[in-house]
């Protein structure tokens, strides 16, 4: 009996966390506020850049749709040039699951890839496709947040 009670409250407590956490995804998390005064960002896939032969076509375009939507929104300038950038954005487009990163462009090795660790983070299923970006604008309203 006990041993039933125990995995009751544990599938309980695990549908909880599961239901909080699914609310909470359409909240943008925080980036932090040392990115406040970065102006220039490098998009690129977690695979290789833009002009890498052997990147996934939906990495391919995944990237180009989120430089369009950064020219269009304004507020950052992107570059093509991993060193020229003060941010990181890394995405990948895959039918289960879109991811859009932020790193720093200054730690690591900006040259061929960003450090380890990223400094914001979104998952979510069709995230960067063609009719909408929910993930970027996930990425717009944490950005409003630390510069306003």
């Amino acid at each position: 009996m006990r041993k039933n009670i125990f995995f009751i409250a544990m599938l309980l407590s695990l549908v909880l966390a599961t239901l909080g956490t699914a609310t909470a995804s359409g909240n943008a998390p925080q980036l932090p506020r040392t990115l406040a005064n970065a102006r220039f960002v490098y998009v690129t896939a977690y695979d290789g850049d833009q002009f890498d032969p052997q990147l996934l076509p939906d990495d391919r375009a995944a990237i180009a749709r989120v430089q369009d939507a950064i020219q269009k929104w304004g507020k950052l300038t992107v570059v093509y040039r991993p060193e020229d950038a003060d941010i990181i954005l890394a995405v990948e487009s895959r039918p289960s699951e879109d991811v859009l990163a932020v790193y720093d462009a200054h730690s690591g090795d900006a040259r061929s890839r960003p450090s380890q660790t990223y400094l914001w983070r979104v998952t979510g299923r069709g995230g960067l496709q063609k009719s909408e970006m929910p993930l970027f604008s996930q990425f717009e309203k944490a950005w409003d947040k630390i510069t306003h």
